[in-house]
């Protein structure tokens, strides 16, 4: 049961981030930063978490957590945002410049946090934030199943419907594949380039507090979040860019991730591999089923190719 537990865990965090990365992607920027927006997305949610009191209104400090969490994702997106649309920069070393500051700028905040109080308040607030993380769970008979579990199945049901069902997805397809012909027809293609941007800000906010408060249990950035954000990435990119087959790829990637953490509880796989190998699982089969799956893979035609309005 603890395997299926940490599996729906993992991918809710991927689901999430790479129904970011498909939103910014299907508008035509690509979003290399969705690591360093989970850093601070999960920056901003775990200091709601820290500023709550214990017996706080559970419902009310979920939304909270949540909304802080995508805000944050959301603003420090329109970084990307602003350089790759406005000063049309190129888009990988923009994503891969905010992964490295988010990283960076989270380790110095926390440790600035923490050093500014007394040994005793810094025990006494990590153990707030360790008793309200627990508003989160869940708890039946058979699975202890999260609050976070039901955001990420609402956002994926939201995803379908608004990328093929509404006016705005199908608008951000054409950005996508074609922005010179959305534009003749009307389409603002800078809006709808910055909204898919936002929306990746959004999601990988969101992701990014659920693998700080869920998955991972310190109160710790020098690590950041530890490649998950790269792993979503995989994730859309086998999943074709759509939101059904992604959240079965998640599913995947996700089980084996959750090997990695709870292998320790089945004889037949500790005597199986070196735990090592289970932490490396997960990143391993990614690199696996992107090399058999690239070639085929079809990416939104115009992804990463700065619109000039312009040009023809």
């Amino acid at each position: 049961m603890l395997l299926i537990q940490y599996t729906l865990i993992y991918a809710s965090v991927l689901i999430l981030v790479a129904l970011g990365g498909m939103y910014s992607e299907h508008s035509g920027v690509i979003n290399l930063g969705l690591e360093g927006i989970m850093v601070m997305g999960a920056l901003g949610g775990a200091f709601v978490l820290f500023a709550l009191p214990v017996g706080f209104n559970p419902l009310l400090m979920i939304l909270l957590v949540l909304a802080v969490s995508a805000l944050t994702g959301m603003l420090y997106s329109l970084l990307l945002a602003f350089a790759a649309i406005n000063f049309k920069a190129d888009q990988t070393l923009v994503g891969t410049a905010m992964n490295m500051l988010a990283t960076a700028a989270a380790t110095v905040i926390v440790k600035s946090f923490n050093n500014a109080r007394s040994a005793g308040d810094n025990v006494s607030a990590i153990l707030d934030y360790i008793d309200n993380r627990q508003v989160f769970l869940i708890h039946t008979p058979a699975l202890d199943f999260n609050w976070y579990m039901v955001v990420t199945v609402l956002i994926l049901i939201a995803a379908y419907i608004v990328m093929y069902k509404t006016r705005f997805g199908l608008r951000l397809l054409a950005c996508g594949e074609h922005p010179q012909a959305a534009d003749s027809v009307g389409i603002n293609v800078y809006k709808m380039r910055y909204a898919g941007v936002l929306i990746s800000g959004f999601c990988g906010g969101i992701g990014g507090i659920i693998y700080i408060t869920a998955a991972n249990s310190q109160w710790d950035f020098i690590y950041g979040v530890a490649g998950a954000g790269f792993l979503a990435l995989a994730v859309m990119i086998f999943g074709q860019w759509k939101p059904i087959k992604i959240a079965l790829t998640a599913l995947l990637f996700g089980f084996f991730r959750a090997i990695a953490d709870v292998y320790m509880g089945y004889d037949v796989l500790v005597n199986l591999v070196s735990g090592e190998v289970y932490k490396m699982l997960p990143y391993i089969i990614s690199l696996i089923v992107l090399a058999f799956t690239s070639k085929k893979s079809r990416a939104p035609k115009a992804e990463g190719v700065p619109y000039d309005k312009g040009s023809r």
